[in-house]
């Protein structure tokens, strides 16, 4: 082949696939055999925009074969420029509409924004999932220590998943429910026996209110028997009494030593000041006798 119609080949090709990326004529073909309403021109504008025309149509034609009503190639240009999941949205709507959750495209696409998973949240709406909750540790009236183990059946309340509190919320409410329902108890046998009165209990609550889920069930899994805390508490208290009667004596004694101490100073001092008179005594007496004081019998 002649070099000049090699580069003309060359030349048209790169020329063909310019005018087909900008003129995506397939894309359009596809729309409108799929009921699609949007022109060509649309397609083109999108390019500049800098919105992927594959990804609007695709979206669109999904929605259409779904029966989705009410939404157009703006609406998801303008969802995609907000750094939204336009997949992700059509997706959970046409689930929505399957199970009858009447979520609307606004509702969807402002779960969307907030930064949740919309499509994850419908599917668990429609099927509803466990939430385990850390081990928790009360203790009944009679001083005995009870860790509890809980399962949580959520599912997602569509209606408050923009602005509601998320699973952290749900398992702190759990968990300090079962401890106010343990410490209410007036001993751990009842605990051990009933647990479902727990649960029942805790559940009555409303412990799911503000959150972006419902919970449908609360299980305790597991209960298991932990320390004594009355009887440790009480002999905590007994050697804390067991040293203050042991420092008071000790007080005691070493008041007994000191004053013990401070008589033998004062009977040694007396000692001293006798031994010192007594000294004094003999010269008295030999003045006494040289003065003519005392005279011998």
């Amino acid at each position: 082949m002649p070099p000049n119609i090699l580069v003309f080949v060359v030349l048209t090709v790169i020329a063909l696939s310019v005018f087909l990326y900008i003129f995506p004529v397939s894309l359009w073909i596809s729309a409108v055999f799929s009921g699609v309403k949007v022109s060509l021109m649309n397609l083109v504008l999108m390019r500049f925009r800098k919105v992927p025309p594959g990804l609007i149509v695709r979206s669109l034609i999904l929605a259409t074969k779904a029966g989705i009503k009410g939404i157009d190639t703006q609406v998801l240009e303008t969802h995609f420029l907000a750094k939204g999941n336009v997949e992700n949205v059509i997706k959970a709507l046409i689930v929505a509409d399957k199970a009858s959750l009447g979520m609307n495209f606004k509702q969807a696409t402002a779960i969307d924004l907030a930064g949740r998973d919309v499509l994850k949240a419908v599917q668990v709406s429609v099927t509803p999932y466990m939430i385990t909750v850390p081990a928790i540790t009360g203790v009944s009236l009679d001083g005995i220590q009870l860790i509890t183990e809980a399962r949580v059946t959520v599912r997602t309340n569509i209606q408050q998943l923009v602005g509601g509190a998320g699973e952290d919320t749900i398992k702190a409410r759990i968990g300090q429910g079962i401890i106010a329902r343990i410490g209410a108890s007036d001993n751990f046998m009842e605990v051990i026996e009933k647990p479902e009165e727990i649960s029942t209990k805790v559940l009555e609550n409303g412990l799911d209110a503000g959150t972006a889920y419902e919970i449908l069930s609360i299980d305790i899994s597991d209960i298991s028997i932990g320390e004594n805390i009355g009887a440790k508490l009480q002999i905590d208290q007994a050697q804390a009494d067991l040293d203050v009667a042991n420092a008071k004596a000790e007080e005691r004694r070493a008041m007994a030593v000191a004053l013990e101490q401070e008589m033998l100073a004062t009977v040694q001092k007396a000692n001293a000041k006798l031994i010192e008179e007594e000294t004094k005594v003999p010269p008295a007496i030999s003045q006494a006798f040289r003065q003519g004081n005392i005279y011998r019998v």
